[in-house]
């Protein structure tokens, strides 16, 4: 708090100097200036209040003697009024400066005359009175023009000759000039989030002219991005889409808004993801491939900074999912190739990839597990494929489609297929695309054993918890596995117990044995959330699977709470 009180007193006379500038000049320049500096002088206004409120009245005259004159010309000024939050700020300063107990009277007149301030704030606005006049000579028209509904008259006429600008190109005749648009961007910079306002500021960011740069003021993109992404302002996804097509900053801001919501979200819960996702339009938006690629680039970039931790492949798999699904409902036919999305990745590999499962019948499953699995196979061991970007590029891009390694996990358990080789490859692949091929071929024979292991258990009549732990790898009579084999080793444990019909019984129990740290609870309550969320996308019917899910997922919540209740008691 010191801290902002020195802050607050270094740029206090800065800002006093600001307003008394603006309100003595009532030129284009000074009110672009004044459009150009309202977020600073919020933040301003913000932080003055943090100082005032812990003061009381004698001091705040005493530290700041001019604070009044400060305020009046703040109250008068109405491109502040208009801006954002800036008139719910100035109220709270004012209520500062009011002393509900009086003790002589300079304190009453005070009161008084800031309780003139704040009536004057509460009634800038009303359509009867003279503060939008600014805003209608800005706009070229006169005072005597103004009624009740001019500004919403003003708004429609200039959307309608935006559009016609459009649509007129190149005769010059009829087209608004540059110059003008780009002022028009100016003067909506506070008053973005307005609701009269919308329209224009909609017709804004679909014009599209015929200059060689973009005639639109930055701070315009800025300042539509934040309204939109606080969400106090709503607009249709294509001016959105145009937002970010033109604005780059804009869409960086607008995926990394979305990156912090997602990790302040509950950890394993795809369904809060994909929410979280399509709430944020980008998954809607990526139907443009500039927008793809700049979105996926940054997914890419945070995958490798966090070493492809799980809740990162999650959301890159249901971002994915929520793309395709936008993409079906947009193009029935494909407006731009699938080469535009993933340049580096195989063609023919993307296609089959793109499949979702639910179209193809589960008879075919292991059959399309199994050319994926080639495929793959083949572009990362051969080195006559270098041209789709060698293993990573190909890894990252099958976990944008991770679901088929999940079903390729349950098929091993479920199926008695001669394909188990290639599926297995598959996995341990997908888990470690670093691996070369010999320590991958290492995997697959660890991972072969406990297959046939849990195959000989799935016929078994009876099933002890303590033979599963042994599959697990967590057995204190042998060394224990690499952590690759282990990990995998618990996801084909799992899919087990959630379809042998023995393994209902035992899986709480089992589950206490191979999860002794919290890591490996989160890694199971993230396969059994992951496991629902794709059952229920492939509508698939398992009630007794489903149901052992639901309540082993609910145990599981239930005892990680438990813990942490208990951590926090002194």
């Amino acid at each position: 708090m010191a801290q902002d009180s020195v802050d607050f007193s270094s740029h206090y006379q800065f800002w006093m100097q600001k307003l008394s500038v603006w309100e003595h000049a009532s030129t284009l320049e000074t009110q672009q200036d004044t459009c150009l500096h309202l977020p600073r002088f919020q933040e301003f206004l913000r932080q003055m209040y943090e100082v005032l409120k812990e003061l009381n009245l004698s001091t705040i005259i005493e530290r700041f003697p001019t604070i009044g004159q400060l305020l009046a010309k703040t109250c008068w000024n109405p491109f502040i009024l208009a801006f954002d939050e800036s008139q719910k700020i100035l109220i709270w300063c004012l209520c500062c400066l009011i002393n509900k107990e009086p003790q002589n009277s300079e304190e009453s007149k005070l009161n008084s005359w800031t309780r003139g301030l704040l009536s004057q704030i509460l009634s800038a606005f009303r359509f009867d009175t003279k503060e939008v006049d600014l805003f209608i000579q800005s706009l070229g028209y006169t005072p005597e023009d103004y009624c009740p509904g001019l500004l919403k008259n003003m708004v429609l006429s200039l959307v309608s000759e935006l559009r016609e600008n459009h649509l007129n190109g190149f005769n010059t005749q009829r087209r608004m000039v540059p110059e003008k648009i780009r002022f028009l961007s100016r003067i909506c910079i506070p008053l973005v989030t307005l609701p009269d306002i919308e329209p224009l500021v909609e017709a804004l960011l679909t014009y599209h002219g015929h200059e060689t740069q973009e005639v639109l003021w930055p701070e315009f993109f800025d300042a539509v991005n934040e309204a939109f992404l606080l969400k106090k302002i709503s607009l249709p996804t294509s001016a959105v889409v145009c937002l970010w097509l033109r604005h780059l900053p804009s869409l960086e801001k607008a995926t990394l808004h979305l990156f912090e919501k997602l990790i302040s979200s509950e950890r394993n819960f795809l369904r809060r993801i994909e929410y979280f996702l399509k709430d944020s339009l980008l998954p809607e938006a990526a139907c443009h491939p500039a927008i793809f690629r700049i979105v996926d680039e940054m997914f890419r970039y945070v995958l490798l900074e966090t070493d492809g931790a799980p809740e990162v492949l999650a959301a890159i798999q249901v971002f994915t999912q929520c793309f395709v699904e936008a993409l079906e409902k947009k193009n029935k036919q494909l407006k731009f190739t699938l080469k535009t999305y993933f340049p580096y990745a195989s063609p023919s590999l993307v296609m089959v990839l793109l499949q979702h499962p639910k179209e193809i019948p589960q008879e075919l499953w292991l059959q399309t597990l199994k050319h994926i699995s080639e495929m793959l196979r083949e572009i990362v061991e051969d080195q006559t494929h270098r041209s789709y970007g060698g293993p990573f590029e190909c890894w990252f891009l099958f976990i944008h489609f991770g679901g088929w390694a999940d079903i390729a996990a349950e098929q091993l358990v479920m199926s008695e297929t001669e394909s188990s080789e290639a599926l297995l490859w598959l996995l341990a692949f997908s888990y470690s695309p670093r691996d070369g091929s010999l320590q991958r071929a290492q995997t697959m024979v660890e991972l072969k054993a406990v297959l046939i292991h849990l195959k000989k258990l799935f016929r078994s009549p009876t099933l002890s918890a303590k033979d599963l732990q042994a599959v697990a790898a967590e057995s204190p009579d042998r060394d224990p596995r690499p952590a690759l084999c282990q990990q995998l080793s618990r996801r084909l444990l799992l899919n087990f117990l959630l379809w042998a019909p023995g393994g209902h019984a035992i899986a709480w129990e089992v589950i206490t044995l191979v999860a002794p740290t919290d890591e490996i609870t989160h890694e199971i309550i993230g396969f059994l959330d992951q496991t629902l969320y794709r059952w229920d996308h492939l509508c698939e019917e398992a009630p007794r699977s489903r149901k052992l899910a639901r309540e082993l997922l609910a145990e599981l919540h239930a005892s990680s709470t438990s813990q942490l209740k208990v951590a926090w008691i002194p």
